[in-house]
């Protein structure tokens, strides 16, 4: 990838409670342009590469107990399930993957920073 930092388009994908509006808030804090593909929510295999084009995908990753404490959801582990299966095509075609079960906001931050600036 040569492209400058503030002209990459990063898209972020995961399951809920997995952390990618926290990381796009920190990522755009380092001035990268990040768009949240709320592919979780979609039957359609590949709409995070329809509509987002993203020059990098970021996939955060998180267990069904992680997803449902931090968000409070009162789900069975079969709508985490459905999520994950919905992901699986940009789980596929990530770039990066994160899984943020046992990190905090500013590990999974560091992580990705340092992989974007491996990869630029």
């Amino acid at each position: 990838m040569k492209k400058d930092d503030n002209e990459l388009l990063i898209g972020v994908v995961g399951p809920c409670g997995s952390g990618k509006s926290t990381l796009i808030t920190g990522l755009e804090k380092h001035g990268y342009r990040c768009r949240h593909i709320a592919q979780e929510h979609s039957y359609v295999k590949h709409m995070w590469q329809v509509i987002t084009k993203p020059d990098i995908l970021i996939f955060l990753q998180c267990s069904f107990e992680n997803s449902t404490t931090r968000r409070k959801l009162n789900w069975q582990p079969a709508d985490h399930e459905e999520q994950l299966r919905r992901l699986a095509h940009a789980h596929d075609h990530a770039h990066f993957i994160v899984d943020t079960d046992s990190l905090n906001a500013d590990d999974v931050l560091t992580q990705v920073l340092n992989y974007l600036q491996s990869a630029i």
